[in-house]
Parts: structure tokens; C-alpha cells; sequence
């Protein structure tokens, strides 16, 4: 599966215009997004006048570095922020590229008369034709034709790929490019709509809103502020019943070391880091929402077919009952499947001209194709007054009971039975009420799959497979894959009703899918992922769309979402645990001189007052550019259990944010008292 390779975090293109974003960002109307940065700003702003005009006997020096050091913690937060919106910026730029490129024949009527046209001014209905060489100019469905088609522009695999009407992979995105033969594209998106511009607005941020865990974290992060705000307030008071008083200067640094300032400068850039993330591994997602909810998957529903199987079916033998001749079967199958586009319907073609010499090759004159369909599932063709149908057994015995009664029938079990047993699917087929044989149609399961269902159990989610096979071949398939359960025989109907179910026993589900019957399904499922072969329909239902088209890959989907939630916990853990060792910084060189009893919680040994105070301001900046890296890459995600992953991130990030700050104070005081700056 292709990923887009990782931009490196600090190079020249990057760190140069973030410095310059970063005192953009510095604009009220922007900055008030984050409140606790916005109140750091404020506080910055009012020492910058106390500079000029206060009396309050420190030395201007000490509260010329204090003025700097914040002004530099809210400058660390813009340029978190700015760095990883830039991370994007380049990507979005080479898209704009390919979009600028696209123009369209776009077609006046039925034959091939076409007016060339910027892709622009396409609107949705319009019919396009395309040829070898040119790019497809919007998103839209194939309605006639088959052609190559190399995606490399958006999903970064230069291995072209089959498009053609009708079925699951009629879906063609904008800017990339047919490499042979020539085919019809329906517009199906307006003007600025396209997957070109999603993407575009997606990693340059433009798009981004909060998730409601980031909007509940900001909440959580505005009441410490608040509360840490009445707190500091509180202290002249204690300080005049002591008979002194405590510059506004220090009150200002030391509400400035309390609040939650770390996690408040790395919230934004973690989101959107997330997103980008999930760009880089071929994922578009179409909110933050859907990223998060993954994180928070209960159960996981997988079609068999290309995502717990290889792919498409194969039609490996012909198995007569009744006394029909295999010759009889295979020519009776074709016939059935002449107009059958699907893999499985052409490989039956292939099966029955190769090995039994089958030479038809279109429909008899005057013949009606009876088309598939998830009610019915079953197939056809009516021609001089006969009819003959494949499909699922059980299904073509419903539509002839006076045949479900026959020897013919008994043995039609018995050979369906043993291909569902060897792993196979079974498709009957009938000739006017006469059962004649079943093709089998063999399924491979994919190597390594069993593995990664046993990672997910390790997470705690329950695989359920989903197929339209009979329970005897999902009961084969479903033991050798490793999956927990199976749905078999299963409608669109069934499909959503299994989701809703699941949901309202508080479970959260994902869902991949790529065809028409699918979109209900990738709806209700609260992570619903569409593969970008698949069908306008199912692209739009979904809300991530998989590039890569690899139904597999919604396993990385859910690690990538625990990685967001994980990285989000592990720095607010950090952050809170950081304020811990600076109350044994400050508050002691606050009120030793009207307490000196409060001198032994000076545990670091910190030189002077002044000097302790200086230390944990700039202390609590530079920790902010120290964690731009982990808040970007994001925190190592591993599938085990939630109690010993609770347990290893507190080990970490909770002990580590409380012993970090006394070694990097200590180490700081050192310096500023040997540089002479306190």
C-alpha cells in the first residue's frame, strides 16, 4: 500500500515560513481560539507596559527577561501550530499544481463531438470524454468504456488500475491520468466540491474544526486557567497579612507557570498532525470526528470479499448433478453470465471456453438479461422461451420449489456442501425449473490476516465478518481467518440492522465497504471508510475515503485514531504533572522573606528568589519547542490492553512531566546565576 512519504520535521522550507506564520497567529482575532495562549498573550502584553511605567522596585533587567520569555512561550505556540499546518502546505501546493492542469472534452451530445473546456466550469451531469494521455478533469462515474488508469498523483502508486462502467470500480477521481484505451466519465460533483479540493483544504487546515474531545480538553484547560487565575489573585492578600506585598510581576509569572500552558500550545498542532497523519498513510477523512471515533472502535465489520479474501472469486470448477453433462453445465453457465460484468462472471466465461470449449460470445438474439440483485440474488438471462439463472443455491431452490424436492436437488446440497466446506462459494444454476450444477467459486484467504484479527483482540475489538456466502462457507472462512464472528447471507437490510444493533448496546462500529448497497451501512457505522475504487455513492457516505483502496487498511485506521487520543492524553498528563515541581520553584521564592519557614520546600536548591523565578518562566517555554516533535510524529501506539497501556503512559508521561521540570529548572538555575542574568 502506498504512503506518502514523511516530510522531515526541520528543514529550511519548513521552519522559515512557520517563524513568519507564527507572528501572524499573533493577531487577537486568531489567538483567542486558544484561550490559555490568548491569556499568556495578555499577561505578556501587560508586563511590556509595567516595563515602562511600573514601580514596583525589581530591576528592570529581571523583568525585561521575564517580558521575553513569555512573549517567547506564546511565539512556541504559534510556531507548534504553524509547523504543522506547513507540513501540509507542500502537498496542497503540488494538488493546486494538478488541478491548474485540467481541461475537458466535454461532449454535446451522444456521439464523440466534444468542446474543450476548463475542468472549472464543469458542473454536475455533465458527460466527458477521455483518452489515453489526458487527465480525468472531476470526480464522476465511468457510464461507458474501460480504460487504465495511473493514480499516482493522488494516492502515490504509479500501478495502474482498471475503471470501467457499471459495477464497484466505475468511480474516477480528478487530476489523474488515463494511460490507455478511452472512456465516458458522468460529472458528479460541483464546481470546488471535487476530492481534489477536499484534500487541498484538509492538509493545509483551512477545513479543520475542533472535535468535541479537543472542544472538552479546551473546556478543561479554561477552567484550570480560571482556576489558578483566583488562586493567584488570593496572594496579596496573604502577603499584606504578612506585611509585605508581592510584585505584579511575580504574581504574573507564577499564574503563567500554573496554567495549563504546554498542552494549550501543543492542543492544535497534535489535531491537526492527526489529520496529516492519516493524509500521509492514503486516508482522507472529512472531519477530525471520524479520526477520534476510531480511536474508540468496539467492533470492527469486514466484507470477505478483497479485504478478509484475496479479492475477487474465481470460478475453478464446473460440478454437474442430475445427470446433466459438465459440457451442458458450462454452456448453460455462460449464457448466464454473457452479460454478468463482474470478476466472478467473467471468470465463469473464461472457465467454460477454456476447458470445455464454449465459442459464444454475445447474447442470443432477442434475449432479456435478468440482472442481479440483493433481493433476489440471482442472475440470468430469458431467450426463446427458456430461462436460465445462476445464483445462490438457496435462492434458486426459492425460485423453483417444485425443483427443492428433486434427487436432483438433494444432490445440488450435497456438492454445494462440500465446496462451502473446502472454502468455497457455490452458485447454482438452473434451466427452466431444472437444476443442472453448481460452479465453485474459490475464495483465499489473505496471508497475515489472522495475525492482525489477533491484534485487534489485543485491543479489545471484536471482528465480525460480513458476506453474502451461505453459513457453510463463512463458518470455513470465518474459522481460518481468526475473525470472533460472521454474518452470512447478508443483505444491505441486514448489514444495517447488525450496525444498529451494535450501537444500541453503547459499542461504537467502523465499517469498509465500496459498492452502491453499501452507503447505508458506511452511513450509520460511526466510522464508515469507502474505498476510492468504489462507487460515488459509497465515497460520499463514508466519512474517510481510503486512497489505496485497501479494505485492510481500516485496521491502521483505528491505530492511527488510539495514536491521536493517546498523544493528546500523554501531553495533557505531562503538562499537568510539570506544574507540580514548579509550585516547589516559585512559591517558596515568593514568600520566603515574609515565611523563611517555607525555605525547606526549596528542594532543588534553587541560588536566589529572582533566579527560581526566572528559571521555571523559561523553563515552561522551552519545554513547548522540546515536544513539538512528539506532538507531530505522535506518541508509539502498541496493541495491548487499555489497563497495561494506562499504566505504561503514566510510567512515562505522568512520572516523567513530574521529574522532568526539577532537572530542568535545576539545570537552568545553574546557568542563568553563572551567565549573571539574576
Amino acid at each position: 500500500m502506498a504512503r506518502t512519504a514523511s516530510k522531515s520535521l526541520f528543514t529550511a522550507d519548513l521552519i522559515v515560513p512557520a517563524i513568519g506564520d507564527a507572528f501572524r497567529k499573533l493577531n487577537p482575532r486568531e489567538l483567542i481560539r486558544n484561550p490559555v495562549m490568548f491569556t499568556t498573550a495578555v499577561v505578556a502584553v501587560l508586563l511590556t507596559v509595567l516595563l515602562v511605567v511600573g514601580q514596583d522596585g525589581l530591576a528592570a533587567g529581571f523583568k525585561l527577561q521575564l517580558v521575553i520569555w513569555l512573549w517567547l512561550t506564546v511565539l512556541f505556540g504559534t510556531f507548534a501550530e504553524a509547523l504543522a499546518e506547513g507540513r501540509g502546505k507542500a502537498q496542497a501546493a503540488s494538488l493546486r499544481a494538478t488541478k491548474a492542469e485540467l481541461t475537458a472534452k466535454r461532449l454535446k451530445g451522444d456521439g464523440d463531438a466534444h468542446e474543450s473546456v476548463a475542468a472549472s466550469v464543469l458542473k454536475m451531469g455533465d458527460v466527458v470524454l477521455v483518452q489515453t494521455g489526458d487527465l480525468i478533469p472531476a470526480d464522476g462515474e465511468v457510464v461507458s468504456g474501460v480504460a487504465s488508469v495511473n493514480e499516482a498523483a493522488i494516492t502515490g502508486e504509479s500501478a495502474p488500475v482498471i475503471r470501467e462502467a457499471g459495477g464497484d470500480r466505475s468511480a474516477v477521481t480528478a487530476g489523474t491520468r488515463v494511460i490507455s484505451d478511452e472512456i465516458r466519465v458522468r460529472v458528479t460533483v460541483n464546481p470546488g466540491q471535487g476530492f481534489l479540493d477536499r484534500m487541498i483544504a484538509l492538509v493545509e487546515g483551512a477545513e479543520r474544526q475542533k472535535t468535541p474531545n479537543e472542544i472538552a480538553l479546551t473546556l478543561l484547560l479554561v477552567g484550570l486557567t480560571i482556576i489558578f487565575l483566583i488562586a493567584v489573585g488570593t496572594i496579596p492578600g496573604f502577603a499584606s497579612y504578612a506585611g509585605g506585598s508581592i510584585p505584579v510581576a511575580i504574581l504574573a509569572a507564577l499564574l503563567i507557570t500554573l496554567i495549563p500552558t504546554t498542552i494549550a500550545a501543543l492542543l492544535s498542532a497534535i489535531g491537526i498532525a492527526g489529520m496529516d497523519r492519516l493524509v500521509r498513510f492514503n486516508v482522507l477523512a472529512k472531519s477530525g470526528r471520524a479520526v477520534e471515533a476510531a480511536g474508540d472502535i468496539d467492533v470492527l465489520l469486514l466484507d470477505k470479499t478483497g479485504t478478509i479474501t484475496v479479492g475477487d472469486r474465481q470460478a475453478t470448477e464446473f460440478r454437474a448433478v442430475g445427470g446433466t453433462s459438465q459440457a451442458g453445465l458450462a454452456e448453460a453457465a455462460l449464457l448466464a453470465s454473457l452479460a454478468d460484468e463482474t470478476p466472478e462472471g467473467r471468470s465463469i466465461l473464461v472457465l467454460a471456453r477454456d476447458k470445455f470449449g464454449q465459442t459464444a460470445t454475445a447474447l442470443p438474439a432477442g434475449a432479456e438479461v435478468i440482472p442481479f440483485t440483493a433481493q433476489t440474488r440471482v442472475s440470468g438471462v430469458n431467450f426463446n422461451g427458456s430461462t436460465i439463472q445462476k445464483g445462490a443455491v438457496d435462492s434458486i431452490l426459492r425460485a423453483y420449489p417444485a425443483a427443492a424436492t428433486t434427487a436432483a436437488a438433494t444432490e445440488l446440497r450435497r456438492v454445494s456442501d462440500e465446496i462451502a466446506r473446502a472454502g468455497g462459494t457455490p452458485l447454482a444454476v438452473a434451466k427452466d425449473g431444472e437444476l443442472l450444477g453448481c460452479i465453485f467459486l474459490k475464495d483465499i484467504v489473505k496471508a497475515g490476516i489472522r495475525e492482525r484479527f489477533g491484534e485487534l483482540r489485543q485491543m479489545g475489538i471484536r471482528t465480525v465478518m460480513i458476506t453474502g456466502d451461505n453459513p457453510l462457507t463463512a463458518a470455513s472462512i470465518a474459522a481460518e481467518a481468526g475473525v470472533d464472528d460472521f454474518l452470512a447471507q447478508a443483505t444491505p437490510e441486514d448489514k444495517l440492522a447488525l450496525i444498529r444493533k451494535e450501537q444500541e448496546g453503547g459499542r461504537l462500529v467502523a465499517m469498509c465497504g465500496d459498492g452502491t448497497n453499501d452507503a447505508p451501512a458506511l452511513a450509520q457505522a460511526d466510522v464508515g471508510v469507502a474505498m476510492n475504487t468504489g462507487t460515488q455513492a459509497a465515497r460520499e457516505a463514508g466519512n474517510m475515503v481510503d486512497l489505496d483502496s485497501d479494505p485492510t487498511k481500516l485496521i491502521e485506521v483505528v491505530g492511527l485514531g488510539k495514536q491521536l487520543l493517546m498523544t493528546r492524553g500523554a501531553l495533557t498528563t505531562f503538562s499537568v504533572a510539570n506544574d507540580v515541581a514548579k509550585y516547589f520553584a516559585i512559591i517558596p521564592a515568593m514568600f520566603v522573606v515574609l515565611y523563611p519557614g517555607l525555605g525547606v520546600l526549596n528542594v532543588m536548591g534553587l541560588a536566589t528568589p529572582q533566579s527560581a523565578i526566572l528559571s521555571a518562566i523559561i523553563f515552561n517555554a522551552l519545554i513547548i519547542p522540546f515536544l513539538v516533535p512528539l506532538a507531530l510524529k505522535g506518541v508509539t501506539y502498541r496493541p495491548i490492553g487499555a489497563g497495561p497501556l494506562l499504566a505504561r503512559n503514566l510510567a512515562i508521561y505522568g512520572l516523567g512531566g513530574l521529574l522532568a521540570p526539577f532537572v530542568g529548572i535545576k539545570l537552568i538555575d545553574l546557568a542563568v546565576n553563572g551567565l549573571g542574568l539574576a
